[in-house]
């Protein structure tokens, strides 16, 4: 079968010809997926340079995927061949507090494949039954590449004290923040804005049926709130762009006593302002990853036709060509949003 592996900072090989797993050898609970699509993360972008804190070289790329399942070891029972699948990439302990008390997502000792881990960058992998979301018919293989991330936006969404019928700035218009925003509208937000410095990114959030944008670039948060909300000004703010600035902008301009959810991955830790922080009692809350009911929660969302995916895919490579999928992502910031690995 053939394999990608990223061995280190900008040196990504290709391997025709490797040693594929075989379905007598899966223990009771493994399954073996034959994989379709693969969804290059932002995260892997930074795995690519070098600046991605906690990933360990040499290792298999991939950890947005979709896969049918080829066969399933003798203590399976929810799944069968031939289903459309798609997985959590999460390896957890069990065993520490934070896995005992149902918070497996920050495990003491988590690996996520694809950065401590092997991931999915290749024609067969396994996995095992308690991290596999099945696809229904209505979601397509290419779609099912694309839930872990619309499952990051379902954790984060469920991160504010109260979101429904609250006004809510999402800052930041990449793959991520799109979803988080088209999210709150799928739970009841009362409206949402998006923000970012890039229109084409705002444009592809109209496409994704999320209403109101604001160029920051252009217009201020402060400059912008009157007209944004009136009187009403906002409750919650979900800061996705990992930049100082944003973070920042959101602390200033939030309803005091409000919700501030840290989503995006900051290269440097920001300069808070504690004045903000404590004189105006805002919550600030961290959101990692999803659980396995957010895995579920985006695909019920993605079926129903609430999250919208298909503005989102902006181009497509084969695994041979992984690549240069990094390298045109690198030249193509500002208009690559969800580059697609076709299996």
């Amino acid at each position: 079968m053939r394999r990608v592996v990223l061995q280190k900072p900008h040196e990504v090989v290709f391997y025709p010809d490797v040693k594929a797993p075989k379905a007598e050898d899966l223990k009771g609970n493994e399954i073996l997926l034959d994989i379709m699509h693969i969804g290059i993360c932002g995260s892997e972008i930074h795995s690519y340079h070098g600046t991605h804190p906690s990933t360990i070289y040499p290792v298999v790329q991939g950890h947005e995927y979709s896969g049918v399942i080829a066969a399933v070891g003798p203590e399976v029972t929810k799944f069968r061949p031939g289903q459309k699948v798609t997985c959590r990439p999460q390896l957890v302990c069990g065993q520490c507090n934070p896995c005992r008390r149902g918070q497996y997502n920050v495990c003491e000792h988590l690996k996520v494949q694809a950065f401590q881990a092997n991931g999915a960058a290749q024609d067969y992998f396994v996995v095992t039954e308690d991290r596999v979301v099945a696809l229904p018919e209505s979601v397509s293989l290419t779609f099912g590449a694309m839930v872990e991330p619309v499952a990051v936006a379902a954790h984060a969404t469920s991160r504010p004290r109260e979101l429904a019928g609250k006004n809510v700035i999402v800052s930041g218009a990449g793959t991520i923040g799109n979803l988080v925003a088209q999210f709150c509208l799928a739970r009841g937000a009362k409206k949402v804005v998006i923000t970012d410095v890039s229109d084409y990114r705002l444009g592809k959030a109209v496409e994704c049926g999320i209403e109101h944008t604001l160029n920051v670039s252009k217009t201020s948060i402060a400059e912008a709130l009157p007209s944004l909300f009136g009187d009403e000004g906002y409750q919650v703010g979900i800061e996705c762009a990992g930049v100082e600035s944003s973070l920042r902008s959101l602390m200033e301009t939030i309803e005091k006593g409000s919700d501030i959810i840290i989503v995006g991955v900051h290269a440097h830790d920001p300069a808070l302002s504690m004045f903000y922080l404590g004189e105006h009692e805002l919550y600030l809350i961290g959101s990692m990853m999803y659980r396995h009911e957010d895995y579920e929660k985006a695909v019920e969302e993605i079926s129903s036709g609430r999250i919208r995916l298909e503005p989102l895919i902006t181009n497509r490579f084969p695994l041979e060509q992984y690549a240069e999928a990094y390298r045109f992502i690198d030249a193509n910031r500002e208009t690559s949003m969800k580059v697609m690995i076709d299996l």
